[in-house]
């Protein structure tokens, strides 16, 4: 597998009058995208960015995201696609981190980017659709791409477990390329005549690999999002006649309990495909029911590419699982000692094949623990049935997932030890019915101290991304331990009636 932007490369020759990408009434055809990917070598060029430089990218769903990201690849850099609710330290560790020179960062965002990037000594780059149109058409063109072994590092994506900092997840071109074949060919059909809904951020691997990377290769069109909105992502799905819905549950339920959804005529979807946490069957048959579209649910992780498992189109689909192994791709169930357990006992998910990472950047003792005898072990925990179909149970470590999105506990627990009242904290995951989880935090103040749940809640808030802060913040005389007074957190209750 050669570089993963050959991709965009053939299917401008295939297609070049074809619309690639599309946000409401903005459209790029894959000539176009093709060429602005060009400019975009030529403008990295200017900003010092050559082969195995890293680049941030902090730019919702729009256009200008595919243009840098291919633009990268390209140049034989490593992008580094970041989320752009992040705040000033978030953004300053993965560019320290990364050791990336320069970032993009689209205009809504760029003050807490600019602060980011001035921690580091990285330059951020302003990215807005007129002036960004003036440095790319500023910029020189440059043809062809830089050619690469499929084993080079194209995107670092930084996740992170439920201790220590967090860690770049390091994807390499054929873990990309091979990826987003499989997901065209076995798992979804595409073709060229496919409108493929992009409401699934770009900077997660969901929305890369199954969306962009995908789309990309068979030369079908990607129709833009920037933010969910459901009765925005029903005009869309209806105006553009999409055909196949990609989405998180909380997408699906937000669509079912959507009061004018028979208004919209979705007729043309064929396919919707479902992952990033546990899609509730009463979400799923309510969706079939009302749009007349079957779901299949899939599984994977940001250190998978992150395709792992799904329920195939050519087979029986069972809801409440997450499907077989895809082409190319083991999995098994095993116990504490990686001995493999029969089906129906519960383990943790190991994984290997083309699909697994090279590791995690620059951090060899988390890659070893994470690789331990040539699997990745997920941390998920599951059972399998007869006919080798996979069931999650639950998480092995205590991330929670709010919406979709991976929340780590440790992360917004160091930011509440800062607070100079808190003397004990334990976030936790409480159940919610539309998010699945939310974020909560159990705190026990120092002594004499006084601080108010509102004000901790606020003192998150100013730090992290929006989907991190918690929502349910209550106060405690103590915490409950164990006998090495570790935090018992499956002990904590809290009160989410205030």
């Amino acid at each position: 597998m050669s570089n993963l932007a050959a991709n965009l490369i053939r299917s401008a020759e295939r297609s070049a009058n074809r619309v690639a990408i599309r946000l409401d009434d903005a459209e790029l055809t894959y000539a176009q995208l093709e060429h602005a990917s060009q400019l975009a070598v030529g403008l990295l060029a200017e900003h010092g960015v050559h082969r195995g430089d890293r680049v941030g990218i902090m730019v919702p769903n729009v256009p200008q995201w595919a243009v840098l990201y291919y633009g990268a690849l390209r140049a034989g850099a490593v992008a580094i696609p970041m989320n752009p609710l992040l705040k000033e330290r978030e953004i300053a560790f993965c560019l320290r981190d990364s050791g990336a020179r320069v970032i993009f960062v689209w205009d809504a965002f760029k003050e807490e980017a600019e602060a980011g990037a001035k921690l580091t000594g990285a330059e951020a780059v302003t990215v807005d659709p007129a002036g960004f149109q003036q440095l790319l058409t500023a910029a020189s063109a440059v043809d062809g791409m830089v050619e690469c072994d499929g084993s080079e590092t194209a995107v670092i994506l930084y996740t992170s477990g439920t201790t220590g900092q967090p860690k770049g997840a390091e994807l390499s071109h054929a873990n990309l390329g091979r990826n987003a074949a499989v997901v065209v060919e076995d798992l979804l059909d595409l073709t060229s005549e496919d409108i493929v809904f992009g409401g699934l951020p770009l900077f997660h691997v969901f929305g890369q690999t199954c969306g962009l990377n995908a789309s990309v290769v068979a030369g079908a069109c990607l129709t833009l999002l920037p933010r969910f909105d459901p009765s925005k992502a029903l005009e869309i799905l209806a105006r553009d006649h999409v055909t196949v819905f990609e989405g998180v549950p909380t997408m699906y339920g937000a669509l079912v309990h959507h009061p004018d959804w028979a208004k919209f005529d979705l007729s043309a979807l064929r396919l919707c495909v479902t992952g990033g946490s546990a899609m509730p069957v009463e979400i799923m048959r309510g969706f079939e029911r009302n749009f007349g579209c079957s779901v299949l649910e899939g599984y994977g992780l940001t250190e998978t590419s992150p395709v792992a498992s799904f329920n195939h189109p050519d087979r029986p689909s069972k809801p409440g699982s997450i499907g077989t192994p895809i082409r190319g791709v083991e999995m098994r169930v095993v116990d504490d000692q990686d001995n493999e357990l029969p089906a129906g006992e519960i383990g943790e998910i190991v994984i290997r094949g083309h699909n697994v990472m090279k590791g995690y950047w620059k951090n060899t003792e988390a890659t070893e623990a994470a690789m331990r005898g040539g699997w990745f072990h997920s941390g998920d925990l599951a059972r399998t049935d007869e006919d080798g179909y996979y069931f999650i149970v639950d998480r092995k470590t205590d991330m929670i997932i709010r919406g979709g999105y991976n929340v780590y506990p440790r992360e917004v627990e160091d930011v509440l030890y800062e607070h100079p009242a808190v003397a004990e904290v334990a976030v936790i995951g409480v159940p919610h019915p539309e998010l699945g989880q939310e974020v909560g935090a159990a705190i026990k103040l120092k002594p004499g101290a006084t601080a108010s749940a509102d004000e901790l809640r606020d003192f998150v808030k100013g730090q992290l991304a929006a989907y991190k802060y918690p929502r349910y913040v209550q106060l405690f005389d103590a915490l409950p331990k164990g006998p090495t007074e570790k935090i018992l957190k499956r002990q904590i209750i809290l009160d989410t009636d205030g």
